[in-house]
């Protein structure tokens, strides 16, 4: 019985030292702006002291942030995604002026409707978060907007 509780502790703190980070998570709205447009809105909440990249990153930097919204015939997409003003920083690891977001970014794509049915919009979105003393390799959400309900 002694061998199996000390195997039990053994597990319980092993599992503990090892973190996994999941610093970033994802959430979608719709925002309808007239009868033939709306905004698809992807909004990230980013937890403290980590940072999430911009979609225009000079080369040799970070993974910039990227998304890509499945052509499913219902609309079409107008311009590229946008996003906040962030904060632009001479970053020290990358030596070179990047801009970033912290504790919350919001990207927006205007779409335009090929028809008045209720469809849903699928997606992903792949990204890169730094902190202080560490980056976690890059990440692929997907993501989904229900147009029209």
């Amino acid at each position: 019985m002694k061998k199996i509780l000390a195997l039990l502790v053994l597990c319980i703190s092993f599992n503990a030292s090892a973190q996994i980070f999941d610093p970033v998570k994802w959430s979608t709205s719709v925002v309808k702006i007239s009868d033939t447009e709306y905004d698809l809105i992807a909004t990230a909440t980013i937890e403290e002291h980590w940072h999430l990249y911009s979609q225009d990153v000079p080369e040799n930097g970070p993974r910039p942030t990227k998304f890509v919204f499945e052509n499913n015939g219902q609309y079409l997409k107008k311009g590229n995604t946008k996003e906040g003003a962030g904060h632009e920083v001479d970053d020290p690891i990358f030596e070179m002026r990047i801009k970033y977001f912290d504790n919350q970014a919001n990207f927006k794509q205007r779409i335009r409707l090929k028809s008045k049915e209720s469809f849903t919009v699928k997606g992903t979105v792949e990204f890169m978060v730094c902190n202080d003393t560490q980056c976690l390799p890059p990440k692929e959400v997907d993501l989904e907007f229900k147009v029209g309900e």
